[in-house]
Protein backbone atom coordinates (compact mmCIF):
# COMPACT_ATOMS: atom_id res chain seq x y z
CA UNK A 1 0.00 0.00 0.00
CA UNK A 2 1.57 3.27 -1.12
CA UNK A 3 0.07 5.78 1.29
CA UNK A 4 1.53 9.23 0.51
CA UNK A 5 0.92 12.82 1.53
CA UNK A 6 -1.91 12.85 -1.02
CA UNK A 7 -3.89 10.65 1.36
CA UNK A 8 -3.75 13.36 4.01
CA UNK A 9 -4.90 16.07 1.61
CA UNK A 10 -8.56 15.68 2.56
CA UNK A 11 -7.61 16.53 6.14
CA UNK A 12 -5.59 19.57 5.03
CA UNK A 13 -8.56 20.79 3.01
CA UNK A 14 -10.35 21.60 6.28
CA UNK A 15 -7.65 24.24 6.88
CA UNK A 16 -7.90 23.84 10.66
CA UNK A 17 -5.61 25.29 13.33
CA UNK A 18 -6.61 22.46 15.67
CA UNK A 19 -7.17 18.67 15.37
CA UNK A 20 -10.19 17.53 13.37
CA UNK A 21 -13.29 16.98 15.54
CA UNK A 22 -16.15 14.65 14.63
CA UNK A 23 -19.09 14.75 17.05
CA UNK A 24 -22.74 13.82 17.34
CA UNK A 25 -24.98 11.21 18.94
CA UNK A 26 -24.23 7.51 19.14
CA UNK A 27 -27.60 6.99 17.43
CA UNK A 28 -29.92 9.20 15.45
CA UNK A 29 -33.16 8.86 17.43
CA UNK A 30 -35.57 11.47 16.08
CA UNK A 31 -35.40 14.27 13.55
CA UNK A 32 -35.77 16.81 16.35
CA UNK A 33 -32.89 15.28 18.30
CA UNK A 34 -30.55 15.22 15.27
CA UNK A 35 -31.30 18.82 14.30
CA UNK A 36 -30.98 20.18 17.82
CA UNK A 37 -27.58 18.56 18.40
CA UNK A 38 -26.31 19.65 14.97
CA UNK A 39 -27.33 23.26 15.59
CA UNK A 40 -25.64 23.27 19.00
CA UNK A 41 -22.42 21.98 17.44
CA UNK A 42 -22.27 24.14 14.32
CA UNK A 43 -20.50 27.09 15.95
CA UNK A 44 -17.91 25.01 17.76
CA UNK A 45 -14.69 23.28 16.68
CA UNK A 46 -16.73 20.43 15.18
CA UNK A 47 -16.24 19.96 11.43
CA UNK A 48 -18.15 16.69 10.91
CA UNK A 49 -21.43 15.58 12.46
CA UNK A 50 -21.70 11.86 13.22
CA UNK A 51 -24.78 9.77 13.96
CA UNK A 52 -25.43 6.04 13.97
CA UNK A 53 -28.19 5.04 11.54
CA UNK A 54 -27.70 1.27 11.69
CA UNK A 55 -26.46 -0.01 15.04
CA UNK A 56 -24.88 -3.47 15.23
CA UNK A 57 -25.82 -5.00 18.59
CA UNK A 58 -24.09 -7.91 20.29
CA UNK A 59 -27.43 -9.62 20.93
CA UNK A 60 -30.82 -9.19 19.22
CA UNK A 61 -33.58 -7.26 20.93
CA UNK A 62 -31.73 -4.00 21.54
CA UNK A 63 -32.14 -0.75 19.61
CA UNK A 64 -30.55 -1.34 16.19
CA UNK A 65 -30.98 2.13 14.74
CA UNK A 66 -33.75 4.00 12.97
CA UNK A 67 -32.52 2.89 9.55
CA UNK A 68 -32.68 4.74 6.24
CA UNK A 69 -35.18 7.35 7.43
CA UNK A 70 -32.39 8.85 9.54
CA UNK A 71 -30.46 9.71 6.39
CA UNK A 72 -33.12 12.30 5.50
CA UNK A 73 -32.66 13.88 8.93
CA UNK A 74 -28.92 14.15 8.27
CA UNK A 75 -29.58 15.73 4.88
CA UNK A 76 -31.69 18.37 6.61
CA UNK A 77 -29.06 18.91 9.32
CA UNK A 78 -26.41 19.41 6.64
CA UNK A 79 -28.56 21.92 4.76
CA UNK A 80 -29.29 23.92 7.92
CA UNK A 81 -25.84 23.88 9.56
CA UNK A 82 -23.29 23.33 6.80
CA UNK A 83 -21.65 20.53 8.78
CA UNK A 84 -20.44 17.48 6.88
CA UNK A 85 -22.30 14.27 7.76
CA UNK A 86 -20.79 10.92 8.79
CA UNK A 87 -22.34 7.48 9.36
CA UNK A 88 -21.24 3.88 9.87
CA UNK A 89 -21.76 1.43 7.00
CA UNK A 90 -21.59 -2.35 7.26
CA UNK A 91 -22.56 -3.59 3.79
CA UNK A 92 -23.08 -2.54 0.17
CA UNK A 93 -26.73 -1.61 0.76
CA UNK A 94 -25.73 0.86 3.47
CA UNK A 95 -23.13 2.34 1.12
CA UNK A 96 -25.63 2.77 -1.71
CA UNK A 97 -28.14 4.52 0.55
CA UNK A 98 -25.43 6.75 1.99
CA UNK A 99 -24.30 7.79 -1.49
CA UNK A 100 -27.88 8.47 -2.57
CA UNK A 101 -28.28 10.82 0.41
CA UNK A 102 -24.90 12.53 -0.18
CA UNK A 103 -23.32 11.49 3.12
CA UNK A 104 -19.81 12.94 3.20
CA UNK A 105 -17.93 10.56 5.49
CA UNK A 106 -18.39 6.81 5.92
CA UNK A 107 -16.75 4.75 8.61
CA UNK A 108 -16.39 0.99 8.91
CA UNK A 109 -17.06 -0.22 12.45
CA UNK A 110 -14.93 -2.54 14.56
CA UNK A 111 -17.27 -5.49 14.10
CA UNK A 112 -17.12 -5.09 10.32
CA UNK A 113 -13.36 -4.59 10.09
CA UNK A 114 -12.88 -8.13 11.41
CA UNK A 115 -14.66 -9.53 8.33
CA UNK A 116 -12.58 -9.21 5.13
CA UNK A 117 -15.58 -10.31 3.02
CA UNK A 118 -17.68 -7.42 4.36
CA UNK A 119 -14.86 -4.90 3.93
CA UNK A 120 -14.31 -6.04 0.35
CA UNK A 121 -18.04 -5.69 -0.35
CA UNK A 122 -17.94 -2.12 0.95
CA UNK A 123 -14.76 -1.37 -1.02
CA UNK A 124 -16.37 -2.64 -4.24
CA UNK A 125 -19.47 -0.51 -3.61
CA UNK A 126 -17.31 2.58 -3.01
CA UNK A 127 -14.88 1.98 -5.89
CA UNK A 128 -13.16 5.21 -6.97
CA UNK A 129 -15.39 7.34 -4.74
CA UNK A 130 -14.16 10.71 -3.50
CA UNK A 131 -15.90 10.23 -0.16
CA UNK A 132 -13.86 10.20 3.05
CA UNK A 133 -13.71 6.62 4.37
CA UNK A 134 -12.46 5.82 7.87
CA UNK A 135 -11.65 2.34 9.17
CA UNK A 136 -12.06 1.56 12.86
CA UNK A 137 -9.66 -0.90 14.42
CA UNK A 138 -10.99 -4.48 14.65
CA UNK A 139 -12.49 -5.64 17.95
CA UNK A 140 -9.40 -7.69 18.81
CA UNK A 141 -5.83 -6.30 18.79
CA UNK A 142 -4.87 -7.45 15.29
CA UNK A 143 -2.80 -4.85 13.46
CA UNK A 144 -2.62 -6.87 10.23
CA UNK A 145 -6.42 -7.07 10.05
CA UNK A 146 -6.71 -3.29 10.56
CA UNK A 147 -4.15 -2.58 7.83
CA UNK A 148 -5.84 -5.15 5.58
CA UNK A 149 -9.12 -3.26 5.79
CA UNK A 150 -7.40 -0.05 4.68
CA UNK A 151 -5.60 -1.88 1.87
CA UNK A 152 -8.85 -3.25 0.44
CA UNK A 153 -10.26 0.26 0.22
CA UNK A 154 -7.05 1.70 -1.18
CA UNK A 155 -6.92 -0.99 -3.86
CA UNK A 156 -10.48 0.00 -4.85
CA UNK A 157 -9.23 3.46 -5.77
CA UNK A 158 -10.43 5.18 -2.59
CA UNK A 159 -7.84 7.82 -1.74
CA UNK A 160 -9.51 9.85 1.02
CA UNK A 161 -8.73 7.34 3.74
CA UNK A 162 -8.16 7.47 7.49
CA UNK A 163 -8.32 5.23 10.54
CA UNK A 164 -10.14 5.44 13.87
CA UNK A 165 -8.63 4.01 17.04
CA UNK A 166 -11.49 2.94 19.33
CA UNK A 167 -9.69 0.48 21.60
CA UNK A 168 -9.80 -3.31 21.82
CA UNK A 169 -11.94 -5.82 23.66
CA UNK A 170 -10.44 -7.79 26.54
CA UNK A 171 -11.70 -10.40 28.95
CA UNK A 172 -9.78 -8.64 31.74
CA UNK A 173 -11.45 -6.08 33.95
CA UNK A 174 -9.88 -2.65 33.40
CA UNK A 175 -10.93 0.96 33.81
CA UNK A 176 -11.61 1.10 30.06
CA UNK A 177 -14.54 -0.22 28.07
CA UNK A 178 -12.02 -1.12 25.36
CA UNK A 179 -8.36 -1.03 26.29
CA UNK A 180 -6.40 1.48 24.16
CA UNK A 181 -3.33 -0.66 23.36
CA UNK A 182 -1.72 2.61 22.27
CA UNK A 183 1.32 0.79 20.90
CA UNK A 184 -0.73 -0.77 18.07
CA UNK A 185 -2.05 2.60 16.90
CA UNK A 186 1.46 4.06 17.21
CA UNK A 187 2.85 1.19 15.10
CA UNK A 188 0.22 1.90 12.44
CA UNK A 189 1.12 5.59 12.60
CA UNK A 190 4.83 4.77 12.22
CA UNK A 191 4.20 2.57 9.17
CA UNK A 192 1.83 5.02 7.48
CA UNK A 193 2.57 8.53 8.82
CA UNK A 194 0.43 10.12 6.11
CA UNK A 195 -2.70 8.15 7.01
CA UNK A 196 -4.87 10.36 9.24
CA UNK A 197 -5.29 8.84 12.70
CA UNK A 198 -8.38 9.71 14.74
CA UNK A 199 -9.05 8.70 18.35
CA UNK A 200 -12.47 7.58 19.61
CA UNK A 201 -12.29 8.25 23.38
CA UNK A 202 -16.01 7.50 23.77
CA UNK A 203 -15.60 3.82 22.91
CA UNK A 204 -12.20 3.49 24.56
CA UNK A 205 -13.49 4.73 27.91
CA UNK A 206 -17.21 3.93 27.97
CA UNK A 207 -17.43 6.70 30.58
CA UNK A 208 -18.00 10.37 29.89
CA UNK A 209 -15.81 11.51 32.79
CA UNK A 210 -12.75 9.92 31.13
CA UNK A 211 -13.21 11.52 27.70
CA UNK A 212 -10.96 14.50 28.53
CA UNK A 213 -8.12 12.32 29.82
CA UNK A 214 -8.01 9.96 26.85
CA UNK A 215 -8.47 12.79 24.33
CA UNK A 216 -5.42 14.52 25.81
CA UNK A 217 -3.41 11.29 25.63
CA UNK A 218 -4.28 10.99 21.94
CA UNK A 219 -3.25 14.57 21.19
CA UNK A 220 -0.01 14.05 23.11
CA UNK A 221 0.67 11.16 20.69
CA UNK A 222 0.11 13.42 17.64
CA UNK A 223 -3.29 12.07 16.62
CA UNK A 224 -4.93 14.04 13.84
CA UNK A 225 -8.41 14.21 15.35
CA UNK A 226 -11.09 13.04 17.75
CA UNK A 227 -14.53 11.48 17.31
CA UNK A 228 -16.66 12.08 20.42
CA UNK A 229 -20.25 10.98 20.98
CA UNK A 230 -22.41 13.97 21.90
CA UNK A 231 -26.08 14.08 22.89
CA UNK A 232 -28.47 16.76 24.20
CA UNK A 233 -29.72 14.36 26.91
CA UNK A 234 -27.02 11.69 27.36
CA UNK A 235 -28.59 9.93 30.34
CA UNK A 236 -31.69 9.16 28.29
CA UNK A 237 -29.91 8.25 25.06
CA UNK A 238 -31.24 5.16 23.29
CA UNK A 239 -27.75 3.63 23.10
CA UNK A 240 -24.42 3.98 24.93
CA UNK A 241 -25.76 6.59 27.36
CA UNK A 242 -22.82 6.43 29.77
CA UNK A 243 -20.19 7.49 27.23
CA UNK A 244 -21.92 10.48 25.64
CA UNK A 245 -21.40 14.12 26.64
CA UNK A 246 -23.54 17.22 26.10
CA UNK A 247 -22.55 19.87 23.54
CA UNK A 248 -21.75 22.20 26.45
CA UNK A 249 -19.39 19.66 28.02
CA UNK A 250 -17.82 18.98 24.62
CA UNK A 251 -17.03 22.68 24.18
CA UNK A 252 -15.43 22.75 27.63
CA UNK A 253 -13.31 19.72 26.69
CA UNK A 254 -12.05 21.67 23.67
CA UNK A 255 -11.10 24.60 25.92
CA UNK A 256 -9.24 22.38 28.38
CA UNK A 257 -7.31 20.28 25.84
CA UNK A 258 -3.71 21.29 25.24
CA UNK A 259 -2.41 21.12 21.69
CA UNK A 260 1.26 20.13 21.76
CA UNK A 261 3.93 21.20 19.31
CA UNK A 262 5.34 18.35 17.27
CA UNK A 263 8.87 19.43 18.18
CA UNK A 264 10.97 22.40 19.34
CA UNK A 265 13.95 23.73 17.43
CA UNK A 266 15.59 25.40 20.43
CA UNK A 267 19.15 24.20 21.13
CA UNK A 268 18.43 23.76 24.85
CA UNK A 269 15.52 21.42 24.11
CA UNK A 270 17.43 19.35 21.58
CA UNK A 271 20.56 19.04 23.74
CA UNK A 272 18.61 17.92 26.80
CA UNK A 273 16.48 15.54 24.72
CA UNK A 274 19.60 13.97 23.19
CA UNK A 275 21.04 13.36 26.67
CA UNK A 276 17.82 11.79 27.96
CA UNK A 277 17.64 9.54 24.92
CA UNK A 278 21.17 8.31 25.55
CA UNK A 279 20.08 7.43 29.08
CA UNK A 280 17.03 5.59 27.73
CA UNK A 281 19.18 3.63 25.26
CA UNK A 282 21.51 2.56 28.07
CA UNK A 283 18.64 1.39 30.27
CA UNK A 284 17.07 -0.47 27.35
CA UNK A 285 20.34 -2.30 26.74
CA UNK A 286 20.54 -3.23 30.43
CA UNK A 287 16.93 -4.44 30.37
CA UNK A 288 17.72 -6.81 27.49
CA UNK A 289 20.82 -8.08 29.29
CA UNK A 290 18.79 -8.76 32.45
CA UNK A 291 15.99 -10.46 30.50
CA UNK A 292 18.53 -12.64 28.72
CA UNK A 293 20.01 -13.71 32.06
CA UNK A 294 16.52 -14.37 33.44
CA UNK A 295 15.70 -16.68 30.53
CA UNK A 296 18.90 -18.64 31.11
CA UNK A 297 17.68 -19.30 34.65
CA UNK A 298 14.30 -20.34 33.16
CA UNK A 299 16.23 -22.79 30.96
CA UNK A 300 17.84 -24.33 34.06
CA UNK A 301 14.42 -24.64 35.70
CA UNK A 302 13.14 -26.32 32.53
CA UNK A 303 16.02 -28.81 32.61
CA UNK A 304 15.30 -29.60 36.28
CA UNK A 305 11.58 -30.11 35.57
CA UNK A 306 12.45 -32.42 32.69
CA UNK A 307 14.76 -34.43 34.94
CA UNK A 308 12.06 -34.79 37.61
CA UNK A 309 9.13 -35.08 35.15
CA UNK A 310 7.38 -31.98 36.56
CA UNK A 311 4.78 -29.88 34.70
CA UNK A 312 5.94 -26.55 33.26
CA UNK A 313 3.13 -24.33 34.56
CA UNK A 314 3.10 -23.73 38.32
CA UNK A 315 0.11 -21.45 38.95
CA UNK A 316 0.69 -20.90 42.66
CA UNK A 317 4.24 -19.68 42.06
CA UNK A 318 3.13 -17.50 39.14
CA UNK A 319 0.38 -15.80 41.17
CA UNK A 320 2.82 -15.14 44.00
CA UNK A 321 5.27 -13.48 41.59
CA UNK A 322 2.56 -11.40 39.95
CA UNK A 323 1.18 -10.13 43.26
CA UNK A 324 4.63 -9.17 44.49
CA UNK A 325 5.54 -7.40 41.24
CA UNK A 326 2.33 -5.37 41.26
CA UNK A 327 3.07 -4.12 44.79
CA UNK A 328 6.75 -3.44 44.02
CA UNK A 329 5.80 -1.73 40.78
CA UNK A 330 3.38 0.63 42.49
CA UNK A 331 6.18 1.74 44.83
CA UNK A 332 8.24 2.62 41.76
CA UNK A 333 5.42 4.57 40.09
CA UNK A 334 4.45 1.82 37.63
CA UNK A 335 0.77 1.12 36.98
CA UNK A 336 -0.80 -2.27 37.65
CA UNK A 337 -1.87 -2.41 34.01
CA UNK A 338 1.73 -2.03 32.85
CA UNK A 339 3.09 -4.57 35.35
CA UNK A 340 0.48 -7.12 34.24
CA UNK A 341 1.37 -6.68 30.58
CA UNK A 342 5.13 -6.83 31.02
CA UNK A 343 5.23 -9.77 33.42
CA UNK A 344 2.65 -11.79 31.51
CA UNK A 345 4.90 -11.42 28.46
CA UNK A 346 7.97 -12.42 30.47
CA UNK A 347 6.12 -15.38 31.97
CA UNK A 348 4.97 -16.58 28.55
CA UNK A 349 8.54 -16.38 27.23
CA UNK A 350 9.77 -18.36 30.26
CA UNK A 351 7.15 -21.04 29.62
CA UNK A 352 8.18 -21.24 25.96
CA UNK A 353 11.82 -21.70 26.96
CA UNK A 354 10.93 -24.45 29.43
CA UNK A 355 8.62 -26.23 26.97
CA UNK A 356 11.38 -26.37 24.36
CA UNK A 357 13.74 -27.98 26.85
CA UNK A 358 11.19 -30.46 28.23
CA UNK A 359 10.00 -31.48 24.76
CA UNK A 360 13.36 -31.15 23.06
Amino acid sequence: MNITTENKKWLDDFNLNHPLVIAGPCSAETEEQVLKIAHELKNSDVSIFRAGIWKPRTRPGGFEGVGAIGLKWLQKAKAETGLLMAIEVANATHVQLALEHDIDVLWIGARTTVNPFAVQEIADALKNTDKIVLVKNPVNPDLALWIGGVERLYNAGIKNLGVIHRGFSTYEKTKYRNIPEWQLAIELQNRFPDLPLICDPSHITGKRDMIQEVSQQALDLNYDGLIIETHIDPDNAWSDAAQQVTPTVLKQIFKDLRIRKETDNADDYNNRLAKYRIDIDEYDTKLLEILGKRMKVADKIGALKKEKNVAVLQNKRWNEILGKMILDGEEKGLSEEFILKIFKAIHQESISHQEKIING
